[in-house]
């Protein structure tokens, strides 16, 4: 037998591999969070991030992304990237009105469905599933109609079409916990009705509606921009990312510039919001 090799002889210390897969869920968290938190400072302060205009022409029409330019110009002469960053306030802001609409009105529907049970559930889940069966771009159309074209209309139309789902989901969670065991321990112990409710079914219930709030934010920024790539949000020359892509989208050969850009700023604010969804699900599960 050969003597072994003073070099596999030492130990072993963990690193390398081993702690890159350590740091990986973290990262996972944190890139995406840095980019919702971006976004947001956006909708917020945009001057922080741009001295430019959003609406005036500032350089010739057409020039591709530079150091000075850095998403471009339009076909205006108007700089992109100062659009984009102006247009995560109408963007942003509208997907909070959307997320909060639904989140109020169908988490409540759901509670008390779910709570009350009885006739009052079968009317309420009934008219869940009608809502359920329209197609959420048509419902959010009709609304759209209805309410008149803008950015707080098209927020309260995307509001409306996600409050089924929100509705579906609070009223199962409340079923499944009002027969738990620590329920039934609770009313028997001589809790009421709206006391159960408050300290036990409501805290055990939230936290998926909470993540599917996270969810339902980066599909009411989806939706809100379709609405305006159609011509039912913000007016121009207002900035708003489905507008942005809308205008670029006859120069796509000439200035890709013009569309791919605001897409991908939307794409990765989705799927950012979509990664915090599934960790927040995720934490409920552990």
């Amino acid at each position: 037998m050969t003597a072994a090799s003073p070099l596999t002889a030492l130990p072993r210390t963990p690193g390398g591999p081993a702690r890159l897969r350590a740091l990986a869920p973290r990262v996972g968290i944190i890139v995406p969070a840095i980019v919702l938190v971006v976004a947001i400072l956006w909708a917020i302060a945009p001057g922080l991030f741009t001295g430019q205009n959003p609406t005036a022409t500032v350089a010739p029409a057409l020039q591709a992304p530079s150091l000075e330019h850095w998403f471009g110009t339009d076909a205006t002469g108007r700089d992109v990237f100062a659009r984009v960053v102006h247009g995560a306030s109408a963007s942003i802001v509208g997907a909070f009105v959307a997320v909060l609409v639904g989140l109020v009105v169908g988490t409540a529907a759901g509670i008390t469905a779910g709570a009350v049970g009885g006739v009052v559930d079968e009317i309420l889940m009934r008219a869940v599933d009608v809502l359920l069966a329209i197609p959420a771009l048509l419902l959010s159309l009709s609304v759209v109609i209805l309410l008149g074209f803008g950015t707080t209309s098209a927020a309260v139309a995307v509001g409306v079409t996600s409050i089924a789902v929100f509705a579906r989901l609070a009223r199962s969670r409340v079923v499944s916990v009002r027969v738990s065991e620590y329920v039934e321990a609770a009313y028997g112990s001589g809790g009421t009705f709206f006391g159960v409710l408050w300290r036990h079914i409501l805290p055990n219930s939230l936290t998926p509606v909470i993540a599917l709030a996270a969810l339902q934010f980066g599909s009411a920024i989806l939706q809100i921009s379709t609405l305006g790539f159609l011509g039912y949000g913000a007016p121009p020359p207002t900035p708003e990312w489905g507008l942005l892509i809308a205008e670029g989208r006859n120069y796509v050969a000439t200035a890709w510039w013009l569309t791919v850009l605001p897409g991908l700023v939307v794409v990765a604010v989705v799927l950012a919001t979509n990664r915090l969804s599934q960790a927040i699900r995720g934490g409920e599960e552990q």
